[in-house]
């Protein structure tokens, strides 16, 4: 799809399961939306769907805890999520988060990826540490992932480690001064969005060893 969402714009995201069907599923505003940059918002106390298991595994209403902007890249397999602390009638800066992820894909809705369970925590002062390490390492161990697969997402970590490190972008772009428009109304689920057609990233059989999530 060629065809632009303008800012204020709801959209669904969607993580679709290696079963190929709708999972954990995200109303965002729009921030932006170029070539180069996909910037969506979520703020604080959104419902979005979050898998419970009680009593049996589903997907059902939670609330988003904290206000976060995400940005995207197209073709690229992570996100950076900028996230505040509300405080006093103001807000703080709580820290970055670099998801890592399959690269998305456009819908009539918004969005579809998936999440690859390695992320790297990066603090205000761009401090950094892994999350989940153990286990995406214990997922390549059991075949979840396949090992050329693993590989490749240690590999791209090391130019996103190195851009923290040097404070390059977006962490020198001024996104944590950014705030929304308060004209923009709580974002809503679209009604379709687990019964619109996903699309799927072409190398997840590669990436997923044939096991379904």
């Amino acid at each position: 799809m060629d065809d632009r969402f303008q800012p204020g714009d709801t959209v669904a995201l969607r993580y679709i399961t290696r079963d190929g069907q709708p999972g954990m599923a995200w109303p965002y505003t729009v921030v932006r939306d170029s070539d180069e940059l996909v910037a969506l918002y979520i703020p604080e106390g959104a419902t979005y769907k979050n898998w419970s298991n009680q009593p049996t595994r589903h997907l059902a209403d939670a609330h988003w805890r904290r206000d976060t902007l995400r940005l995207m890249y197209p073709g690229a397999a992570h996100s950076i999520w900028l996230s505040w602390d509300r405080n006093d009638g103001g807000r703080s800066l709580h820290g970055y988060y670099v998801n890592f992820e399959e690269p998305f894909r456009r819908t009539p809705i918004g969005f579809d990826t998936n999440d690859h369970m390695l992320d790297i925590v990066v603090e205000p002062d761009l401090t950094w540490s892994w999350k989940d390490a153990e286990d995406f390492d214990r997922r390549v161990a059991t075949g979840v992932y396949g090992a050329e697969f693993a590989a490749w997402v240690r590999e791209q970590a090391k130019p996103l480690i190195d851009a923290i490190e040097s404070r390059a972008t977006p962490y020198c772009d001024g996104w944590e001064n950014w705030r929304p428009d308060p004209a923009w109304a709580l974002p809503a689920l679209p009604p379709e969005w687990n019964t619109l057609p996903v699309t799927l990233w072409e190398r997840r059989q590669w990436a997923y060893g044939g096991i379904a999530r």
